[in-house]
């Protein structure tokens, strides 16, 4: 050691570690896009993470048809119906993979325009005059976009091959197939050809490339495919080999049409899990139809949002974007409070038109009523284990391999503390504590560094029923005296 003479400072580690700030609720969200209308797509099977309406719609395209492209859905509910941010989407539909090709087709003019309402990968597309003629030019003999309808509209170039004197043209081209992308699809799992994750497995990546929890994994317009919903499932669990997630699933309307059905099918299926919730009928807004997952994770983001985005508040009794309920042929649903609380005693989310207009209407995961533990049953109290659990790993991951000495201990018990008395004092718990305990740390664990730390919490349970007792009081005749 150097010899000193003098005044000195050095410096050490504060003994308390700052919490983390994980995302309650990002979520993840699986489909298919028109990557044909995409102004700067990506491949298929890409997690890409979005802020902003526009960057969603360049990334995917939108286009109306939701049945064929079911990410749609989901750009339009979470960034224009609930104005929120971050979303994940991962689009299966693989423009190298789903495609057809069109040969020689004669498309005659109309208003000046020759149309093509196919959805036309424009990089494909060959235009002639006959079939037997050259190619021509794009940009020198025409032009080719999308119109505000979907269509691909090419318009000719003045001075160029085709005059005034051209009624068709034949064009040729790949197209987009959507009807061919099925349930494997959105399933995934490794490609053998490629060896590229696809599908669901790729909720495992989100975190490693954006740094971000996964809290909610949907897949509207595909998550009533019980196979579908199985894969959700196992996903939502240790994701990574250290979070979790919820899923949320729906009800076929098209077989299931009615609350009594909702609820034998359920059953039928085996959909009981402590992270799955269910949901049924679909939503209707301004004659659009949308599937309850789809909202209700919006809903819950927008909650969280609303109490400094910690997810102890339940999704229940909160504002839809709807202005009815109705099945996939159209026909109109209208619950009754008894009907829709049977529904949420069966572990299945509805949508109810009481006070306040159309909300959303259940607590329970699909666990209830075959599981009854709390931490399990209610949608809140699981969210809320989830994200302090996510939150403990992601605030204590720097602490891995350091001595596990007293110091270490000592560190991770106050802080974790600190935090929890926090939330406490908020109201996200009841109460809350973490404890070193000389009896879950044997000798030859300490020996072998591990170290475990008991986290007791409360979270305060959704107040689901509220009863006023009223009694007439014969004292009060009394007053008629006074």
């Amino acid at each position: 050691m150097a010899y000193k003479h003098g005044v000195y400072t050095s410096e050490k580690a504060t003994s308390l570690v700052p919490m983390t700030q994980t995302d309650s609720g990002l979520i993840v969200c699986f489909g298919t896009a028109p990557v044909h209308l995409a102004t700067a797509p990506v491949a298929a099977n890409t997690p890409v993470l979005c802020y902003t309406y526009q960057e969603a719609v360049a990334t995917f395209g939108y286009s109306k048809d939701w049945g064929k492209y079911t990410l749609c859905e989901m750009i339009k509910t979470h960034f224009a119906l609930f104005n929120m941010a971050p979303i994940v989407f991962v689009n299966v539909l693989d423009k190298d993979t789903h495609k057809t090709v069109e040969n020689n087709k004669t498309v005659a003019i109309s208003e000046g325009v020759f149309t093509v309402t196919d959805p036309v990968l424009l990089g494909t597309l060959v235009v002639k005059i006959t079939s037997e003629g050259d190619a021509l030019v794009k940009d020198t003999d025409y032009t080719a976009a999308y119109n505000d309808d979907e269509e691909l509209v090419i318009t000719p170039i003045d001075g160029g091959a085709i005059t005034s004197s051209v009624t068709s043209i034949c064009v040729s081209y790949t197209k987009l197939d959507p009807v061919s992308v099925d349930y494997d699809d959105i399933i995934g799992g490794v490609n053998v050809t490629t060896n590229k994750t696809e599908g669901l497995e790729l909720v495992e990546e989100v975190f490693p490339r954006f740094g971000l929890v996964p809290g909610i994994i949907i897949a509207p317009g595909w998550s009533h495919n019980t196979g579908v919903a199985a894969v959700m499932k196992a996903k939502e669990h240790n994701i990574d080999g250290h979070f979790n997630a919820i899923s949320i699933c729906d009800i076929p309307t098209e077989t299931v049409k009615s609350y009594t059905a909702a609820s034998a099918w359920k059953n039928q299926n085996n959909y009981v899990d402590k992270d799955c919730l269910l949901c049924w009928p679909l939503l209707t807004l301004d004659g659009k139809k949308y599937h309850i997952s789809a909202q209700l994770a919006s809903v819950m983001n927008y909650t969280d949002s609303q109490h400094d985005d910690i997810p102890y508040y339940s999704p229940s009794n909160k504002q839809l974007q709807a202005d009815g309920a109705c099945l996939a042929d159209g026909t109109e649903v209208f619950l009754n409070t008894q009907q829709a609380a049977y529904l949420n005693g069966q572990g299945i989310v509805t949508a109810l038109n009481f006070i306040g207009g159309w909300k959303s209407w259940g607590n329970r995961t699909t666990a209830y009523p075959s599981n009854t533990d709390v931490k399990d049953s209610f949608i809140s109290n699981r969210r809320m284990f989830n994200w302090v659990g996510a939150t403990l790993v992601t605030s204590y991951w720097a602490k891995i391999d350091d001595p596990a000495n007293k110091r270490l201990i000592e560190t991770i018990v106050d802080s974790a503390n600190i935090w929890l008395n926090g939330l406490t004092a908020k109201g996200a718990l009841l109460g809350g504590r973490v404890e070193f305990r000389e009896d879950e740390n044997t000798t030859t664990d300490l020996m072998d560094g591990k170290l475990y730390f008991h986290v007791y919490m409360s979270p305060p349970a959704p107040a689901r029923e509220i009863e006023f007792i009223q009694e007439y009081d014969p004292a009060y005749i009394a007053t008629l005296f006074a």
